[in-house]
């Protein structure tokens, strides 16, 4: 599929590991993704702890995080599951990007979540939880296809390489419905 256009995607890897799966995940992902779709990771590692304190004067930090969301025409999530949840440290990205009231900057921004894990459920508890938190923000999510990735040591090299032809063909094919997702979502919106 090619895009006519080229969608700015923001990438935000819900661990903050360094030597994170889901990490290598995304890494595999934006080799995968079809032509216009342009990835920039959004950090989130030096947001201190969210609270309604701040709402009247956000730091730096937080403006610039909310910024790079604001100028993403959407999001990818690739997510680790914590206890059956999303990680603390997401939630609390999450938390500050959708504050204060009525300065939601995931509001609109067509997103996807995929994540990774040793599991045989892959990540499925945590991306059902993130949904319920991005529908709320008002960020539409690609339903279809899911994925929810078992990982097995040597899957995906450390610099993004999918080993098992399978599972490569799956992740192309998953990005591909993603960037179809984006390029319906905006033109949906133009209308």
């Amino acid at each position: 599929m090619r895009m006519a256009t080229t969608y700015k995607v923001g990438c935000i890897i819900g661990s903050l590991s360094s030597t994170s799966i889901n990490r290598r995940l995304a890494k595999a992902l934006l080799k995968l993704a079809p032509a216009g779709l342009a990835f920039e990771e959004i950090s989130f590692r030096e947001l201190p702890l969210y609270s309604q304190d701040y709402d009247a004067d956000f730091p730096p930090v937080a403006r610039k995080f909310k910024q790079a969301i604001e100028q993403s025409d959407a999001i990818l999530f690739v997510t680790p599951e914590f206890n059956r949840s999303i990680p603390g440290a997401l939630k609390n990205a999450i938390d500050w990007a959708s504050r204060p009231w009525g300065k939601n900057s995931f509001s609109g921004k067509p997103s996807a979540i995929i994540g990774a894990s040793v599991g045989a459920i892959g990540t499925a508890v945590a991306q059902q939880a993130l949904r319920g938190v991005l529908a709320f923000c008002n960020a539409p999510v690609m339903t279809s296809p899911e994925a929810y990735i078992q990982f097995k040591d040597g899957l995906i090299t450390d610099d993004g390489e999918v080993t098992v032809e399978g599972t490569r063909e799956f992740l192309r094919n998953y990005m591909k419905e993603f960037g179809s997702f984006v390029t319906r979502m905006h033109s949906a919106m133009q209308k």
